[in-house]
């Protein structure tokens, strides 16, 4: 799956907010919601993990530069 953050991010909205919405989910088609949305978080966690990490080096480099 490639895609960037906000697409994934939405993915795991709309189908959180279809889950909460649903009074009876439809078995069949929840495995498929499910590894839709563990693919969604894992890209979503990648991107955070990378953002978090491109701050920490921006930091330790600014504090050594001082």
């Amino acid at each position: 799956m490639n895609q960037d953050f906000k697409t994934a991010y939405d993915i795991l909205q709309n189908n959180a907010q279809a889950l909460q919405n649903s009074q009876q989910p439809n078995i069949d088609e929840l495995m498929a919601v499910v590894e839709e949305s563990i693919a969604a978080y894992k890209v979503c966690q990648s991107r955070i993990d990378a953002v978090e990490q491109a701050l920490t080096q921006a930091f330790d480099n600014n504090q050594t530069q001082e």
